[in-house]
């Protein structure tokens, strides 16, 4: 595959890419550089925050939610970029010393929030991350929350199979995708493992294609992986870059793949931290808005 910068731009830790097919926009955060990005019509804006953001939603309103620290926002989308307005939605995670992580939205338009111990200082550089005190939370669209799992260590990878019985779900402590059986209230039972541990790297964010296979960042493997609906491993998609972070199907016909990256202290490969994208000739699953 022929992969390739999305700009000159290398980011700290790019994360969370999200394509919203109504506007044909990208969108994606920069978790260590506290930055919510977006390209449009060939336009990028980057909003400063003062605080990590682990991800970047459009909503059915037309303004975005972000995901802080200091819990949910909604983020004017025609605000400056270096005077952001925000105004707080909830407050998903009542654990001190928490940030919020992996953020996607369901079929129905809630949004699922994974949380993880904030590994993070004010400028963004690396605490060690001591203690699994994440949890996964579902907000509705009049900002409930309702508390799903607890004792995570990193959550990474929501995605939902083609029936709708299922949560695919990785924990990056353990290397593996875990399979939660949704309730009929859509609330995850007890877990299975669906993805085993591989040796390149671990999981970080994954998007779905059409065909239902899912296609995993590895977390310092140079890689991703596709996963067949079963679990099992179909193919290893080498990437210019050793810590892929995420990934999601987009352009025209989502046929195109953008993949986030992280630039890790002492790098010297020209693309860590870059966003990548390539056209791969298969199918994604569009992503779906907040629907509050």
């Amino acid at each position: 595959m022929n992969w390739q910068a999305l700009s000159p731009t290398r980011y700290r830790l790019a994360e969370g890419a999200f394509w919203d097919a109504a506007t044909q926009a990208l969108y994606w955060v920069d978790i260590a550089g506290f930055k919510a990005c977006r390209l449009q019509a060939g336009e990028t804006r980057h909003w400063q925050l003062d605080q990590p953001v682990s991800a970047f939603i459009p909503t059915q309103t037309g303004d975005a939610l972000v995901t802080l620290a200091t819990g949910v926002h909604r983020l004017a989308l025609d605000s400056p970029e270096h005077a952001p307005q925000l105004s707080l939605w909830c407050q998903a995670d009542p654990v001190p010393g928490n940030r919020a992580n992996e953020a996607r939205c369901d079929p129905h338009g809630h949004l699922w929030l994974g949380s993880m111990q904030n590994n993070l200082d004010a400028e963004g550089g690396d605490l060690p991350l001591e203690r699994r005190s994440g949890g996964l939370f579902r907000i509705d669209h009049q900002g409930r929350v309702d508390a799903v799992l607890e004792g995570q260590g990193i959550v990474n990878t929501l995605l939902w199979t083609d029936d709708g019985q299922a949560l695919l779900s990785a924990d990056t402590l353990d290397g593996v995708i875990y399979r939660y059986p949704l309730d009929h209230q859509g609330l995850p039972g007890p877990r299975q493992v669906w993805a085993a541990e591989h040796p390149r790297g671990a999981p970080d964010g994954s998007a779905m294609d059409a065909e239902g296979y899912v296609w995993n960042a590895r977390w310092g493997g140079h890689c991703l992986l596709r996963f067949a609906p079963d679990g099992s491993l179909d193919r290893v998609v080498e990437l210019p870059v050793e810590h892929p972070t995420s990934c999601v199907f987009g352009g025209p016909d989502l046929t195109r793949l953008y993949v986030t990256s992280s630039r890790q202290a002492g790098s010297t490969n020209a693309l860590d931290g870059a966003v990548l994208w390539a056209d791969v000739g298969i199918r994604g699953q569009p992503c779906q808005r907040f629907g509050g």
